[in-house]
């Protein structure tokens, strides 16, 4: 996936209120744009650290501008934009990148399902059977170390999809986790069983129930972000 039109660079100043951020463009222009991230970004930015942002046109927008990567404090990139994982994840299924999931004949986004009135990320329909597919972007990283985690904040929503997974996967139904893990740098992920322990619980009782579990890798720079490689996952 190429960032068209190209990213500006910039340097963070400050984000706040969840969905906002000041920074000050390579030019010495200061503006306030918008934070595509709803968790607590830990360990993912840093004020006055590197950022880059796409800008809009669009009069009808109140920001000018959409935050895309972020320098961390480990000196890695981050995509922050959480709203790419699953187009990267579409564009890789669709290259056959995926080798886990290669072979379907249909490809659903957004599907109705579950006991809890969810929505699967993607609907995979092979000749056997369908496969559904919930998709995490994961940021969060740490000092000295190549292992991701995930979430960087309590989530009961997260737990809530695992648990719709594990419903599935105990009718029989292919059931899978699949970590779009947008940080460099990184050669696994695992549960962030520190910061919300019901969710690491939540994901080894659906692993016990027979959910899948992947975790894969981007290639990210200011020009293009694009999943490259399968990770180990730790559990």
């Amino acid at each position: 996936m190429r960032f068209d039109p190209p990213l500006e660079e910039g340097r963070l100043l400050r984000r706040y209120k969840r969905f906002l951020a000041d920074i000050e463009t390579a030019a010495g222009e200061q503006m306030t744009i918008h934070c595509p991230n709803t968790g607590s970004m830990f360990n993912c930015m840093v004020e006055g650290g590197q950022v880059w942002f796409s800008r809009s046109n669009d009069p009808k927008r109140k920001l000018p501008g959409t935050w895309e990567i972020s320098e961390t404090p480990q000196g890695r990139l981050a995509c922050v934009n959480t709203g790419r994982a699953n187009s990267l994840v579409e564009e890789a299924l669709r290259a056959g990148l995926i080798n886990e999931l290669n072979g379907f004949t249909g490809l659903k986004r957004e599907v109705p399902y579950g006991q809890e009135n969810s929505r699967i990320d993607f609907r995979l329909d092979y000749p056997c059977g369908p496969a559904y597919v919930e998709v995490k972007s994961v940021t969060l990283g740490f000092d000295g170390c190549a292992v991701a985690a995930f979430p960087d904040a309590v989530t009961q929503r997260g737990a809530k999809h695992l648990r719709e997974l594990a419903s599935l996967a105990r009718e029989g139904v292919r059931a899978v986790q699949l970590y779009c893990v947008n940080l460099s740098g990184i050669e696994a992920v695992r549960p962030a069983e520190e910061i919300d322990p019901g969710y690491a619980v939540a994901l080894r009782e659906a692993v016990a129930a027979g959910v899948e579990v992947l975790a894969y890798g981007v290639r990210l720079t200011a020009q293009e972000v694009s999943i490259d490689r399968r990770l180990e996952v730790l559990f």
